[in-house]
């Protein structure tokens, strides 16, 4: 699709224009990273680990650091990462620095999955001066820019919350939409876990009638740099996705699912959803359809 491009390219960064502005008064920098342990036999898919300790170890000069799990998830929920009420989300986003006049870049390491999750919860809270660092702590570091471990954290602010809620979705609208032709569902966990050969979640498959375009397969596995606008367009194309369709996007927890939202967005798509709590809410309720294969 030579066609294909990116709508918004504010949105991405490189870490050579990142470079050049990490001076910028308005600019708040954020590590997004997360990591998941996965485990067997303890009743839950994975453990969460927050990315802490290698900010610690070496961050990008003046960046802070989210963690998505205990700053901005509901941690009354029984699932990983469940989206916060807004008033919630927006102080807490606050507090860590961001507020009405900033802009924001997010990076993440060894996925950039951990950085769109949170550019799409600061787009559903309205907030849209946020950008993904493409290649993220990967291609900082390998680009020969320079490290810092000096602690950095950002006087707090105030973040207006102008929600947008139907970004997100629940179980209901997610049932509501099989078989709906007007809907494209997506999966974007690895093959594996669409085609219900491994049971991480509980019961194994996937949502019935949903497609599979794994976030891994979005980047690059080496440098995490995202794809030409063409590849993508390709690989949503492959699947039937259509721009004029409502498009749902889940995965395990609502983080890869983030990624593939990105780039639909960028590519033009307007009708997109996150099934927030995905396979660790669905696959626990056996009133929920799986199907494998």
């Amino acid at each position: 699709m030579p066609d294909a491009r990116y709508r918004y390219p504010e949105a991405i960064v490189t870490a050579d224009w990142l470079a050049a502005r990490l001076d910028d008064p308005d600019l708040r920098v954020y590590d997004c990273t997360t990591y998941l342990e996965y485990e067997s036999g303890t009743g839950r898919p994975y453990r969460v680990v927050s990315g802490r300790a290698d900010y610690d170890a070496g961050h990008i000069p003046g960046s802070a650091f989210l963690d998505l799990q205990g700053q901005l998830s509901d941690n009354a929920s029984p699932f990983r990462f469940t989206l916060p009420p807004w008033d919630v989300l927006a102080a807490a986003f606050g507090a860590a620095g961001l507020g009405d006049g900033c802009r924001a870049v997010l990076y993440s390491r060894r996925n950039i999955q951990w950085a769109t999750r949170i550019w799409w919860m600061l787009r559903a809270l309205g907030f849209d001066a946020a950008a993904v660092l493409d290649g993220g702590w990967e291609t900082w570091s390998q680009s020969g820019h320079p490290v810092s471990t000096a602690p950095a954290a950002h006087p707090p602010a105030v973040l207006t919350p102008r929600p947008r809620p139907d970004l997100f979705t629940g179980k209901r609208e997610v049932l509501d939409a099989v078989g709906d032709p007007g809907t494209c569902t997506i999966n974007a966990l690895g093959r594996d876990l669409h085609a219900g050969e491994n049971p991480r979640y509980g019961r194994p498959g996937r949502i019935p009638g949903s497609v599979n375009v794994p976030a891994m397969e979005l980047q690059d596995p080496d440098t995490l740099r995202l794809p030409a606008a063409a590849d993508a367009a390709a690989a949503f194309a492959a699947v039937g996705a259509r721009p004029e369709q409502r498009v749902i996007l889940y995965c395990g927890g609502g983080i890869a699912a983030t990624l593939d939202a990105f780039l639909l967005h960028q590519l033009g798509f307007t009708d997109l959803t996150v099934y927030d709590n995905s396979l660790n809410e669905w696959a626990q309720d056996e009133r929920l359809p799986l199907e494998t294969g």
